[in-house]
């Protein structure tokens, strides 16, 4: 007689989904997060579910061992779990990002003062000048105008005595605010002047995206610093406490690079592998984040000193990126500004 098939249990055929890993493990709302475990397939009654915060998730995508959804736009950090026919799964934290203004225009990263004020643009179309050039947001989401009159406000950065400086690309001109938000002319002839940054010894440096990066010494002696490709939209720029520039700019590459440029003016490609880099930071272990896509996904980046390269928060239309003094880490769309608690501290130089 042939041998009958053996039956699986009844514990194999109807258990629960599992969850063993979220990646990543933070998000803006709307960005996609993959759920990797086991029992997370379709079944007979169709897609699981996936629930958020109380909130139902759209799934995009459904295997055995994965599903993939997008956050729901009204939830906050909480708990993910799957709900099939068969029961529902453990539970697993997600971290999702916290909008704390809205109605901007941000270009590059924010800045953040050393009380933990959130600095951001009303950029504007170019050559149009906007009501508010810079917005003021405290730490629990009030935003107020602080800046008038730059016109296509761009590039923002903290001395080291914690004065703000703005660039404006429509003019190539950089501006010192003071504490009342009134402008003073500090540099100009900046070309198309994007992204600002100071080192600890003073020097500002800021990046025409026509294919210079500038030095601006504290007696106000401008120097080319370094060229490198053209950018199609704005140089982003950090340092890290030996002097080390890092820049990104989007160009027509699908493939491109993280510059680091030495003290001595001298450039070579530090990470290559990102799809439209933008708004960059140092945390406190030299460890670079960018806004960028990673193998097809778009969010928040991180790369080691060594190369490695992992998506920590998944999310789209992000330009810019700091780290507060308060804990937290601040991201930048075109659109708006969030925080989210990413466990990571930022480098601080002054």
């Amino acid at each position: 007689m042939p041998r009958s098939r053996t039956q699986p249990a009844a514990e194999d055929t109807f258990s629960d989904p599992r969850i063993d890993d979220v990646v990543p493990s933070a998000a803006l709302p709307l960005g996609e997060v993959e759920l990797l475990g086991a029992r997370l397939g379709p079944g007979p009654a169709g897609l699981p579910a996936v629930i958020v915060d109380n909130h139902s998730a759209q799934v995009v995508m459904s295997r055995a061992s994965r599903i993939a959804f997008r956050v729901p736009a009204k939830s906050a950090t909480g708990l993910v779990e799957v709900r099939s026919v068969t029961g529902v799964s453990n539970a697993v934290p997600l971290r999702v990002a916290h909008e704390l203004s809205g109605g901007l225009h941000p270009v590059t990263s924010p800045a953040v003062s050393r009380s933990g004020m959130i600095y951001a643009t009303i950029s504007g179309p170019r050559g149009k000048q906007t009501p508010v050039s810079v917005v003021r947001v405290s730490p629990d989401g009030r935003g107020t105008p602080f800046v008038t009159g730059i016109l296509n406000a761009t590039g923002l950065a903290f001395s080291p005595e914690g004065d703000l400086f703005v660039t404006s690309r429509a003019e190539g001109n950089v501006y010192r605010i003071d504490g009342a938000g009134e402008p003073t002319l500090y540099a100009e002839g900046m070309g198309i002047a994007t992204g600002a940054v100071f080192d600890r010894e003073g020097n500002l440096f800021v990046g025409d995206r026509s294919g210079t990066i500038f030095k601006i010494d504290p007696q106000r002696r401008i120097f080319v610093y370094a060229t490198l490709d053209p950018s199609v939209s704005a140089y982003h720029l950090a340092v890290d406490p030996e002097g080390t520039l890092y820049v990104a700019g989007p160009t027509l590459c699908s493939n491109e690079a993280v510059w680091a440029i030495n003290t001595h003016g001298e450039a070579r490609v530090w990470y290559r592998g990102l799809g439209r880099p933008q708004g960059l930071a140092l945390d406190k272990d030299g460890n670079i984040f960018i806004t960028a896509c990673l193998h097809g996904r778009r969010g928040l980046v991180r790369v080691t000193p060594s190369g490695q390269a992992s998506l920590v928060l998944s999310g789209n239309n992000l330009v810019g990126v700091a780290f507060s003094p308060l804990g937290t880490t601040i991201l930048a769309t075109g659109e708006a500004v969030y925080d989210v608690d990413l466990g990571v501290e930022g480098l601080s130089l002054f």
